[in-house]
């Protein structure tokens, strides 16, 4: 039997590599680029010439973009994305029975049972991944950071400001932007070499994220970056980048996934720093018990 880690690890280096090159090609390669890097769940199921109409480029481009990667045609492109589909995903017929059932409930368990399963579907699909090791990368970045300035605009800036917190409640040095007032590019501005930006965005990707971190890297800053497509314009200027699913039946974008990476993040954190992360977390909550911040069990 085939193992899946190795064939992950043949379909990642195949993106990773696209990632990587698409700057440097024509307009009409990084297109047909793009593509896969958007497709990569099924491209093992896409012909060529149904991959070239859907990308809006020819088929003659989808084989130039295989050539440049190192592979003689478009199927020994896709060959390992093929091979990957080939072994499924784990099955789970207790998760699939509870959906349908709950599916049958009343007027709405229908939209519960989309919204559970698409819930469900974006965590495993990010975890899928297989992506410790860099998240490992990206805590040690963290740690070793002067600061670490955490962007996210929209409904995002909540998900900034809960990584934040927790944190810089073990570092002291972790700050959410843009602050109340301000833009993110002024507060990239006060960034320095020795500090991280951890900036995300996801479709349709703000302009202001974009901007701050194409700035931050100018400057010099390492950038983390966390997005939906291997193709969005942050992963491409990041240090460390990593993809979450976002899908939803409904008409926003899913954060689920985005939070547990996240908090999945402030664990690598804490278990890469030293002991002080512990008596800083430990004097934090002390505190606030002192101060009565916290409900003690006999004051209900």
């Amino acid at each position: 039997m085939k193992n899946t880690n190795v064939l992950q690890l043949q379909r990642d280096d195949v993106l990773e590599q696209i990632s990587a090159q698409i700057e440097q090609w024509t307009p009409q390669v990084q297109k047909a680029a793009a593509y896969v890097l958007e497709n990569a769940d099924n491209l093992g199921l896409i012909t060529v010439r149904n991959a070239a109409s859907a990308a809006g480029v020819s088929t003659s481009t989808l084989t130039r973009l295989a050539q440049l990667l190192g592979y003689g045609s478009y199927d020994e492109l896709r060959a390992p994305f093929r091979e990957y589909l080939k072994l499924g995903k784990d099955a789970f017929p207790d998760r699939a029975r509870w959906l349908q059932s709950i599916a049958q409930d009343n007027a709405h368990g229908g939209l519960y049972a989309d919204m559970a399963s698409a819930s469900i579907g974006n965590i495993e699909s990010t975890f899928d991944q297989g992506r410790a090791d860099s998240l490992k990368a990206a805590a040690d970045l963290i740690v070793a950071a002067n600061k670490t300035f955490v962007l996210g605009v929209g409904v995002n800036h909540s998900l900034a400001t809960n990584f934040a917190y927790l944190a810089d409640m073990a570092l002291g040095n972790v700050e959410a932007i843009p602050r109340l007032g301000s833009m993110a590019l002024d507060e990239v501005g006060r960034l320095s070499k020795d500090d991280v930006l951890l900036a995300m965005t996801f479709k349709p990707y703000r302009r202001e994220v974009v901007e701050a971190v194409v700035e931050a890297k100018r400057s010099g800053v390492t950038v983390i970056a966390i997005s939906d497509s291997r193709a969005s314009p942050i992963l491409r200027q990041a240090d460390q980048g990593f993809v979450v699913a976002s899908e939803s039946p409904q008409f926003f974008p899913s954060t689920v996934a985005t939070l547990a990476l996240l908090e999945t993040l402030v664990a690598f954190v804490v278990a890469d720093a030293d002991d002080q992360v512990v008596a800083n977390i430990q004097a934090f909550h002390e505190r606030r018990h002192q101060l009565g911040i916290y409900l003690e069990e006999w004051d209900s």
